[in-house]
């Protein structure tokens, strides 16, 4: 909270935001502009942060118990220099998602880097209703199906009707839960103990949601939502403000119009006179 009171902005788009003339992130996210600052983000929207456990702790056996730090050593002259990383993921539950990954030689250090980066790494993603066995209006689950890789990891995401749950990994369900979907069926290949290729699998799943071309017509039969609703909302309230606008203009215009022609008239009547 001390760092968001005394952030002063080293950017022109932090400047913009500090001075509100930028309120909507999805104006940021549409134009591809990078964030550099992880304070844009928390001005714009309101993120929750949690660590995923990628790491496990010394066990008998190898049954240690799961933590969020992962740790590995190298051997040196001087001993064992041990070095900590971890990833982290921010959400506002409603359409934004972000996945930062952090390494240091201190635990905090490397917490703070992955929440950082999280932030910064912030973007939207498409929600629908794309499940043959519901009707459902309401944006629940994913549109269409979507695929993933990296590494020998592959995760492949299925609309699932409401009411199903997530159905993937433990850690994975909490990145869907953050971003906003509720229903959703999955399918994983390859070597899924490596938590972090998974969670770059899926990260590339649900970014390339938004990437696909939808026809304007399954918007409407799939109840595609992008980004989160609220802007989708205050988008159709701009919009049909500026239509109305246009037609006052074009009233105005034709009263113009009809002026003149009645003041040409008159004066066409006095010369006659």
């Amino acid at each position: 909270m001390k760092e968001e009171e005394n952030w002063v902005s080293k950017t022109n788009l932090g400047r913009q935001v500090q001075s509100k003339e930028i309120t909507d992130i999805d104006e940021i996210l549409g134009k591809g502009i990078p964030i550099l600052e992880s304070q844009i983000a928390d001005e714009l929207l309101h993120l929750e942060v949690e660590l995923l456990l990628i790491g496990q702790a010394k066990g008998k056996f190898g049954g240690g118990q799961r933590r969020v730090f992962r740790q590995t050593q190298k051997k040196t002259r001087e001993g064992n220099k041990p070095r900590f990383t971890t990833f982290a993921i921010a959400g506002d539950k409603n359409g934004h998602i972000g996945m930062g990954y952090g390494k240091a030689k201190e635990t905090m250090p490397a917490r703070e880097k992955a929440v950082r980066n999280a932030k910064m790494n912030i973007f939207s993603i498409r929600r629908g209703s794309g499940s043959w066995e519901s009707q459902a209006k309401e944006p629940h689950s994913i549109p269409f199906a979507v695929e993933g890789k990296c590494s020998s990891v592959k995760i492949k995401l299925m609309p699932a009707p409401k009411g199903t749950g997530l159905c993937i990994e433990k850690e994975c369900a909490k990145i869907l839960e953050m971003s906003g979907i509720k229903d959703i069926w999955s399918k994983t290949l390859g070597q899924t103990k490596n938590k972090l290729n998974l969670f770059k699998a899926l990260e590339q799943a649900l970014r390339s949601l938004s990437k696909t071309r939808i026809q304007q017509k399954h918007f409407e039969q799939l109840s595609v939502l992008e980004g989160a609703e609220k802007t989708q909302k205050a988008d159709l309230e701009k919009e049909e403000t500026s239509k109305k606008k246009v037609v006052k203009k074009k009233e105005k215009i034709a009263s113009e119009k009809v002026t003149k022609k009645d003041k040409n008239q008159k004066t066409k009547k006095e010369n006659k006179k």
